[in-house]
């Protein structure tokens, strides 16, 4: 078989949380539990859940743009949480972030071709500032944009020409993996879906690879290979794009779906209501995270033991004792 691009092994992040006078640490916030999955080249990989679940702490992580408390992360057969600073440095040409604000993401004091440029000017891929200029120029054109924009600056944009500028500087070192971080959620549904028809078109025209983090189900079906569901800080379950939205397996997911509204007026679907919140991460619950809310738990089991990611069909695991 060919070896993945990205494997992710054990990850774990824990965030201290320090008080009083000393600012001690007092406890732990358990944000990335154990969570492994591969990702091949050229394949779009969804990571779903409600907000807190981790998904976007996990592709921080794989960037080390925030550093893993304990796991592998394996990038082309290396294992990037070993690498030093200049190792790292070398490393960021292959692997971008497309982030979920575009108004907060694109420094306001620097016009858009000075932003796009700078990875240029940092990696060294061009020589000349004529030659930088040309290459934002193809950049911008590429996303979409025109060689007049190069001159403005962020605030003289719409909310979806912002992201196309920072879809162009993602672009602009030729990267082979980019962690897409809510990047359409800040938009308004019509722009969304000229940013996700553009990701594709460049995914197509660059071989490029997708983590794709969102909430909005109806998104990632449209645009993900495969799919990812994370519950508080846990994956529990990972199966290609058709099979999770026709055959899911996992209550939590099957409780996702019941919320994505059905396009047809006259179509019904019934409606999967949880019981209470989601639990606090600080001291989450025992044995399956899910089990205070699982509408088919089954108690001492659910409550006492961590179910593990299984194989239920060729390409789909769950993590459930009582599916799969």
């Amino acid at each position: 078989m060919t070896q993945p691009l990205l494997r992710v092994n054990d990850l774990v992040k824990n965030f201290a949380l320090k008080g009083g006078i000393l600012g001690r640490i007092v406890d732990e916030v358990h944000a990335v539990d154990q969570v492994s999955f591969d990702l091949s080249a050229g394949e779009t990989l969804g990571l779903v859940g409600e907000s807190g679940s981790g998904k976007s702490t996990t592709g921080r992580c794989i960037l080390r743009l925030i550093e893993p408390t304990a796991g592998e992360i394996w990038f082309e057969g290396r294992d990037i949480v070993k690498l030093d600073a200049k190792e790292l440095g070398a490393l960021r040409r292959d692997m971008q972030i497309i982030f979920q604000d575009p108004y907060a993401s694109l420094n306001p004091r620097m016009t858009v071709g000075a932003i796009v440029g700078e990875a240029l000017i940092i990696h060294g891929l061009a020589k000349s500032r004529r030659a930088i200029e040309e290459r934002v120029v193809e950049l911008l054109e590429t996303v979409g944009l025109g060689a007049d924009h190069m001159r403005r600056y962020p605030h003289e944009f719409s909310g979806g020409q912002r992201q196309r500028i920072g879809i162009a500087r993602a672009l602009a070192v030729s990267p082979k993996l980019i962690v897409c971080d809510e990047p359409v959620s800040a938009l308004d549904v019509s722009i969304q879906a000229q940013v996700i028809n553009l990701l594709e078109d460049l995914q197509k025209e660059f071989g490029l690879t997708y983590l794709f983090i969102a909430h909005d189900l109806s998104v990632v079906e449209h645009i993900c290979t495969r799919v990812a569901v994370m519950y508080l800080g846990r994956l529990v379950e990972i199966a290609s794009s058709r099979d999770l939205y026709t055959r899911p397996l996992h209550p939590y997911t099957e409780a996702l779906l019941s919320a994505v509204p059905v396009p047809a007026p006259r179509a019904k679907r019934q409606r999967i209501r949880l019981e209470g919140e989601v639990p606090n991460p600080i001291n989450p619950p025992t044995g399956c995270h899910f089990h205070a809310r699982c509408p088919i738990r089954q108690l001492p089991l659910c409550s006492t033991e961590k179910p593990q990611l299984k194989r239920a069909a060729d390409g789909h695991w769950v993590a459930c004792h009582l599916r799969g």
